[in-house]
């Protein structure tokens, strides 16, 4: 990987873009090209390293990838040029496709997105006559391998160029997994290097993304990494103190609490008459908060500013979110999940607030990238953290502020610029099992050796040995999947073409059964349901309030009518982030010192005092161990990797205890006897593969029951143990002051 240095004053960049791009930059105002532009134009039009373009939202990413490819797509060839742009979310293709139609069409080049809302009509003009770009998921990918077979060397034959926006979002992922496999495959079938550019924002180590995006080094990767300064960061968290309700008060909704009624006014009054992105970390809340929010607008009679946005609602309702916000006559604020986090064209808000602590600080920067777009005005985050009041019963936890001081470190970690790296050493042997399927059905069977070859000998399954390929070919066929023919060729059974053929083998995550939420006759969305539901029970959906009239099991449906009162719904099927050890490190640093944390309100300073109060108290500095009644806290001031590992150690030596976030918590033990046996630990080089062998929920991946045990524990292992870590902190910590 290599780092190109700033660009001078003087744009020699814009001379290389064809005359007609040159004019369209000219006609739309622009007086310069940006930084990245100005430094990736030339890289990417020679071709001869692959390239990431590093740059802060609204910094000009596509333009700067997409200038040099459409001025080489421009040139006479044949076969017609051509340029796959993957994007990971639909509604990104469509962004992208009406930002690039007015450009392409000057130079006379086709547009086409390819997903599941395309029509065929328009898909099947594509294949008549390849070319241009093509806008695609990693889902869409691979149903094109897989659909035309040996075709697919002649349907790409004019490929030059691979465009993998937000690349952030593959790392480290099952679908990042697949994105490789299928973008090696494509290179196979075409026996020739396609010149790849990835585009992010949030890159938190540039040589994994460099890997990733060209595996096993076989391709120099330039990197193009932005110096223009960000929009100027404005930040304030506002603390919000969780009082219990007074035993003799009558509650109708438990989820009414004091303080997240606080919160909702707080949002009321600050947000309205300007358009904002709310992300209260999960589901529910976003059900919640966008109820509450109508109703007050309604009790102040005035309109609705103020809607829910989640991937379980319906399209036309995402939509009509979506639409709110471009209006910028309108002011709007979208109370909503990670799926406004990426790059969808919504126009520029005005802040970003945030509830409870973000999944990561990467997930907080993209995030914070969707205000500050508009020249001269700053990035502004307000955060909302609810904490309880404190009680002689309270909890290690409770008592240190956990979210309010992780709060804290992940901005002050923003600030400086650090995010989470993703882990390159990922098995995710569950997408191999969807790659070993989807080759085969797209070559119509394959041999053993060069199936190995392709997926794993050159392939991103590089990790996987012979012996473990063999073992999992074999699983595949016990179960049925798979056989393999006198001459030794592998094919599909009829169980596994059964399997291929379906809709849902595309994608290389799993997918939630949910039920259809049906309001009459018109469709609301979907949703998990992890809870006791019958008729007569309430439930909010789409910022409302509706009464359950009926469930059919069979169907997946749920018919429900319009109600005045319920309670939210639980939902359940996202994944829960994994804190990295670097934040914990951070907020120990925040813990044990004084300095002033000036973004805090009143009420936040007030906690964070608690907080190093206690932390000074219980002595954390030296004090790692901490008898609490029978219980002992292990404070390792570790992330989730090393302290599921360490717990999941403990448990198999007889112990009971709970992975509590910023410490483990041991029951029924002293502190004597924990330090024993760590102290054992430590002096041992675990074994990750007889650990994950203890676990007994290892099921995690979409094809993880089709793998053979010994494949299993080796893709848990590597996606979620950090046995290093744990001798590494224990050594540490147990070292003779």
């Amino acid at each position: 990987m290599t780092t190109l240095p700033a660009s001078s004053s003087e744009s020699a960049s814009f001379q290389l873009l064809d005359q007609r791009i040159q004019r369209w930059i000219w006609s739309s105002g622009w007086s310069e090209l940006r930084d990245a532009q100005e430094r990736a134009i030339p890289l990417i039009l020679d071709g001869g390293n692959d390239v990431i373009i590093a740059a802060s939202t609204a910094s000009g990413k596509t333009e700067a990838a997409f200038f040099p490819i459409l001025t080489r797509l421009a040139e006479p060839s044949h076969p017609p040029g051509m340029a796959l742009y993957v994007s990971p979310l639909k509604a990104l293709i469509n962004d992208q496709w009406r930002r690039l139609e007015e450009l392409a069409e000057l130079l006379e080049i086709p547009v086409t997105p390819w997903h599941g809302d395309i029509s065929q009509q328009r898909k099947a003009s594509f294949r008549k006559s390849p070319g241009g770009c093509l806008l695609i998921t990693p889902e869409s990918l691979e149903a094109l391998l897989l659909r035309h077979g040996h075709g697919v060397a002649s349907l790409l034959a004019g490929l030059r160029y691979v465009v993998i926006d937000e690349l952030h979002a593959f790392l480290g992922t099952e679908r990042g997994k697949q994105l490789q496999s299928l973008l090696h495959r494509v290179e196979n079938a075409l026996r020739r290097r396609v010149c790849r550019v990835g585009l992010s924002a949030t890159l938190g180590n540039m040589a994994g993304a460099a890997e990733f995006l060209r595996p096993n080094g076989q391709c120099q990767v330039a990197l193009v990494s932005s110096s223009e300064a960000g929009p100027e960061l404005k930040v304030l968290v506002k603390g919000f103190l969780e009082k219990a309700f007074p035993a003799s008060m009558a509650v109708a909704d438990p989820q009414d609490t004091p303080a997240r009624l606080a919160v909702a006014a707080h949002l009321f009054q600050t947000l309205r008459g300007s358009s904002n992105l709310v992300f209260p970390c999960c589901r529910g809340n976003v059900e919640f908060y966008s109820d509450h929010l109508r109703r007050l607008c309604e009790e102040h009679g005035v309109p609705n500013e103020f809607w829910p946005h989640h991937g379980n609602l319906s399209k036309p309702l995402r939509e009509e979110a979506e639409a709110a916000l471009k209006k910028s006559a309108r002011p709007t604020t979208a109370i909503c999940t990670t799926t406004l986090e990426l790059g969808i064209d919504i126009g520029p808000v005005k802040s970003i607030v945030q509830i409870g602590p973000p999944p990561s600080v990467a997930s907080l920067r993209q995030r914070l990238g969707r205000s500050g777009r508009r020249k001269g005005e700053p990035m502004i985050l307000r955060a909302c953290s609810v904490e309880k009041q404190l009680t002689a019963g309270s909890m290690l936890c409770e008592q240190l502020r956990e979210d309010l001081v992780q709060m804290i470190a992940m901005i002050r970690l923003l600030a400086a610029g650090w995010y989470e790296p993703a882990r390159a050493d990922k098995l995710h042997a569950s997408t191999l099992v969807q790659q070993i399927l989807s080759a085969i059905a797209q070559h119509g069977g394959m041999q053993a050796q060069p199936l190995w070859k392709l997926l794993c000998g050159t392939g991103p399954f590089g990790s996987i040995s012979k012996d473990q390929f063999r073992s999992l070919l074999k699983n595949l066929a016990e179960a049925k999947i798979i056989f393999q023919d006198a001459t030794g060729l592998l094919l599909l059974a009829p169980k596994g073409e059964h399997i291929a053929q379906h809709y849902t083998f595309y994608a290389a995550f799993r997918a939630v059964e949910e039920f259809r939420l049906i309001a009459g006759n018109r469709t609301l969305g979907s949703l998990p349901v992890d809870r006791l539901l019958a008729p007569g029970n309430f439930l909010i959906f789409a910022g409302r309030r509706w009464e359950v009239l009926s469930i059919s099991e069979k169907d997946m449906v749920i018919e429900v009518r319009s109600a005045a009162a319920g309670i939210v719904p639980g939902f359940n099927g996202g994944k829960g982030a994994f804190v990295h050890d670097r934040v914990r490190e951070e907020m120990r640093v925040v813990l044990q010192s004084d300095f002033p944390i000036p973004f805090l309100d009143d009420t936040g300073q007030t906690l964070l005092r608690e907080a190093r109060d206690n932390y000074s108290r219980l002595e954390l500095d030296n004090n790692w161990l901490l008898q609490s009644g029978n219980e002992t806290h292990i404070v390792l001031w570790r992330g989730d990797e090393v302290n599921d590992t360490l717990l999941l150690m403990l448990l198999e030596r007889q112990f009971k205890g709970t992975n509590e976030g910023a410490y483990l918590s041991l029951q029924g033990t002293t502190v004597s006897q924990v330090r024993k046996t760590l102290a054992s630990l430590a002096d041992q080089e675990a074994d990750p593969l007889h650990l994950a062998a203890t676990v007994k929920n290892k099921l995690r991946e979409k094809w993880d029951h089709l793998l053979p045990p010994e494949l299993l524990n080796a893709t848990f292992a590597s996606t979620y143990l950090d046995t290093q870590g744990v001798q590494d902190a224990l050594t540490r910590l147990l070292r003779p002051a």
